[in-house]
């Protein structure tokens, strides 16, 4: 049986949002000159790094590589027309430890790609996903 996740969200005038899901809240605005919060596309753009990530590293961790720590460097692209929707995603992610094996951090990427990252599986039918890895010992 599928599981059903609650988000809501109020709104506290001109474009100023804030969404609680559990005991987090999340205060949005848009557009970004009209305040310091977030927008919405950034914090989906911020779903994608943190569930892209953490599933790299566990799937490295799965695989016995001596890692350290996983970084996401994500660049979205906006157009300017309405909707402004997010054309193309890149995620660069850099891998730190001593000796991890390009091959096993290739692998890894494509099992998040593919099977582990539900944010990515449901962005890249509609939006091209690039990614690339560094490794820095």
């Amino acid at each position: 049986m599928p599981s059903e996740l609650h988000v809501s969200a109020v709104h506290h005038g001109d474009m100023r949002i804030s969404v609680t899901a559990r005991e987090h809240v999340l205060s949005m605005d848009y557009p970004i000159s009209s305040g310091s919060d977030i927008t919405p596309l950034e914090a989906l753009l911020a779903s994608l790094a943190a569930c892209s990530g953490n599933s790299l590293a566990l799937l490295l961790r799965k695989s016995k590589q001596p890692l350290d720590g996983v970084e996401v460097k994500l660049h979205g692209h906006r157009r300017d027309e309405h909707p402004t929707i997010i054309t193309d995603i890149e995620l660069e992610f850099v891998v730190h430890g001593m000796d991890v094996e390009p091959a096993a951090v290739e692998r890894a990427i494509k099992v998040a790609e593919e099977h582990i990252c539900p944010v990515w599986c449901m962005l890249k039918g509609g939006t091209s996903i690039t990614s690339s890895y560094t490794i820095v010992a």
